[in-house]
């Protein structure tokens, strides 16, 4: 007993106080460390990822926004697609652009200029003596002269390439030319192209000079002809343009998203198949419709298997001029079908039903149906059938695609983004009201419609976009005198007359005719639609007026510069990291 009580006290001698204080603390962080790996533990068991599209989780924010703070970013807006996150370094590029100081006229007769043809290869353009008659286009002091004067009118744009020029007007008095280009303030990524009409006029010393350049895509003589369909390969490996190693956008070219097709019975049958069915994807918002597609895109490239795709889709009444969901809209319509073909291994529905029920019997070929959400893309790595389905329900929202994405799945299947761009039609609209304000303008857009009606969510909005308001607004924002396009959802343009006083306003119905019925929209859309006109409906109308507006030098937005309501109502303003 004696010694119990001599050992108890021994441990309280000052000596023994510093390590067993050490002993103890380390027995408390270790106690501390053992129940945080267990509440780890527990938490990631237990954890079911919120639903991307009914919760404004950081994921879905971050996927909605681009570089740009804009303010289209609900359902009723554009969606955002993998062209608006891409990124390359242009500066690199510098050195290819060319610059007056390129271009030198050459007196010698017998000398030849290199210029591009249409496909971007180098030919010799022979310097013929000047005769009377017809221009002849092929002259190489002609063709320098076009290429000085489109540097010189077009000062907002950088040059990269100019194509050779070819005859214009059957009266031998203009010629044609295209060039590739950027604009010199380019926040996003991507080429443009355009060709225009040049008229030329000699002197009598056989000197030429350009009396006029015409319109946006005036100078159709030097438009590259569209490639023919190739016909036999379901998956195309096309010859992207590369840019730092990223690819781009070619905004101008000629567009042609014939669909893929399999050659043969033998290639049909050794290919490996997966399609999704039935859902209630139909008539969602596009930003709905994108993230589950693209979920379907991602597991179809996990398992490297062809995606069999229904290219028919459903437009929102939100987005239709009829107010009422629309069935029978392609794919093509809105996305750049010919981008995800050769970048992606695709089959159109219909075609492949066809040739599944040709051959599907006499090549004895599988069918793997999987009709629960919760099986992974993993578990089906092994499947040997040709054919895996995932047929969906009718219970939403357990029947939508993107939930074969979430939980474990989620950190395994990619969304591949950069498949997926917007259509280039649509972006040549773009390229062409931009070009008519020569890529010098500013840009504002006003949110008005039923958000300025609703003062309980939105009590300001009203009075902050009046003309008065944006006259005050805009006046520390945008020079007197500037170009400005106003994009907005106000129907009566008229609403912003005001703004005449101080600017050159420009809004876009004002180039409707790069989409009217002669426009070169509506002829391959048409096409595209089995020879029934497409509408220009306001999913269209309002990406055109997006893109235009983030192409304006200077970009003023509603929510963050004209009102200090919150986008989404009140209460409900939010910092995005």
């Amino acid at each position: 007993m004696q010694g119990r009580v001599l050992s108890r006290s021994a441990s309280f001698r000052p000596e023994n106080l510093g390590p067993n204080a050490l002993h103890l603390i380390g027995n408390l962080c270790f106690a501390l460390f053992v129940l945080g790996v267990l509440a780890f533990t527990i938490i990631a068991a237990t954890y079911q990822p919120e639903d991307p599209l009914l919760h404004p989780s950081t994921k879905l924010t971050s996927f909605l926004i681009s570089t740009s703070n804009a303010t289209f970013r609900s359902d009723d807006s554009a969606a955002h697609t993998g062209d608006d996150f891409l990124t390359p370094n242009f500066t690199s590029d510098a050195s290819s652009v060319i610059n007056l100081s390129d271009i030198i006229l050459s007196v010698d007769e017998n000398s030849t200029s290199a210029a591009t043809d249409g496909d971007g290869v180098a030919v010799s353009v022979p310097l013929e003596v000047c005769t009377d008659g017809a221009i002849k286009c092929a002259d190489t002091e002609i063709f320098q002269t076009m290429m000085r004067a489109a540097i010189e009118t077009f000062r907002d744009i950088h040059f990269y390439r100019f194509g050779k020029s070819v005859q214009g007007s059957d009266d031998g008095s203009s010629c044609d030319m295209a060039w590739r280009f950027r604009p010199k303030n380019a926040k996003r990524t991507g080429f443009y192209k355009d060709y225009r009409r040049f008229e030329i006029a000699r002197s009598a010393n056989c000197t030429y000079s350009v009396v006029k350049i015409g319109d946006y895509h005036s100078g159709i003589n030097a438009r590259k002809k569209r490639k023919s369909a190739k016909g036999g390969e379901f998956k195309r490996k096309g010859a992207p343009e590369l840019l730092s190693e990223v690819v781009v956008p070619v905004v101008g070219e000629a567009v042609n998203d014939t669909l893929p097709v399999v050659e043969s019975e033998s290639k049909f049958r050794s290919g490996k198949y997966l399609i999704y069915t039935g859902g209630g994807e139909r008539c969602k918002s596009m930003n709905h419709y994108l993230w589950s597609f693209l979920c379907a895109l991602g597991e179809a490239q996990y398992l490297n298997r062809t995606l069999v795709m229904d290219l028919s889709i459903c437009l929102n009444s939100m987005y239709s001029l009829s107010n009422q969901d629309e069935e029978g809209k392609d794919f093509r319509f809105y996305f750049d079908f010919e981008h995800l073909r050769d970048s992606a291994s695709v089959l159109d529905q219909q075609q492949f039903w066809e040739d599944w029920n040709k051959w599907e019997k006499k090549d004895k070929l599988k069918l793997h149906l999987v009709e629960d959400f919760k099986t992974t893309p993993m578990s089906l790595a092994d499947v040997n059938d040709a054919l895996i389905m995932r047929k969906f329900g009718t219970v939403e929202p357990d029947n939508y695609w993107y939930r074969v994405c979430e939980g474990e799945t989620e950190s395994v299947i990619q969304r591949p983004w950069h498949l997926l761009w917007k259509s280039r039609r649509l972006m040549d609209i773009v390229s062409g009201v931009a070009s008519r304000l020569n890529w010098d303008y500013d840009a504002v857009h006003v949110i008005r419609g039923e958000k300025a009606k609703n003062t309980e969510l939105w009590p300001n909005l009203a009075a902050d976009t009046s003309p008065d308001a944006l006259l005050s607004s805009l006046r520390d924002k945008i020079d007197d005198g500037r170009h400005l396009y106003v994009a907005t959802n106000e129907p009566e343009t008229s609403f912003f007359d005001p703004l005449k006083d101080k600017y050159t306003t420009h809004f876009l119905d004002d180039f409707k005719d790069l989409w009217d019925e002669n426009s070169e929209w509506h002829l391959e859309t048409k096409t595209l639609n089995g020879g029934v006109p497409v509408e220009f409906d306001r999913y269209m109308r309002v990406e055109v007026d997006t893109e235009v507006f983030l192409r304006g030098k200077k970009q003023i937005e509603t929510f963050n510069d004209l009102t200090n309501d919150c986008k989404d109502g009140i209460n409900t303003c939010r910092t995005v990291s």
